[in-house]
């Protein structure tokens, strides 16, 4: 959790960036959480590398902000654009749970699903079917 959802709007600059993306490696990550990866998983990770557009939602209010993800080594990488060079935050998704907004969360839009890990939750949307299945 070195990187907050409200560190995504921080101006910070590319070398900054840089240094900050290389502590988040699997292996930081799962001593952090304390877990780890099997080969097997790693293998299947390996394989399945998915970049888009997804809207991420703001915590306390109504709106969503478009990102561009890259989903890679179990972590999302957000960014402005499919044209910048480096991330504006990422986020570690070893131990997160992925699944549907419930009731309770009061989000009525369509393609929604939830990450979640202790008492961070992040909700995203995607644009179409296909996208939120991907």
């Amino acid at each position: 959790e070195q990187e907050s959802e409200d560190d995504i709007h921080s101006s910070r600059s590319s070398l900054d960036r840089q240094s900050h993306h290389r502590a988040n490696t699997t292996m930081h990550v799962c001593w952090y959480r304390n877990t780890s990866v099997s080969m097997a998983d790693h293998s299947v990770a390996v394989e399945n590398q998915l970049s888009g557009y997804l809207l991420r939602k703001f915590k306390n209010s109504n709106g969503w902000q478009k990102l561009w993800v890259v989903f890679t080594n179990f972590c999302l990488f957000f960014y402005k654009t499919h044209q910048d060079d480096y991330p504006l935050a990422s986020l570690p998704l070893l131990g997160y749970t992925v699944s549907c907004p419930v009731e309770a969360d009061g989000i009525q839009k369509d393609y929604v699903f939830k990450l979640q890990f202790k008492s961070h939750v992040y909700f995203f949307r995607a644009e179409s079917k296909y996208t939120f299945e991907r």
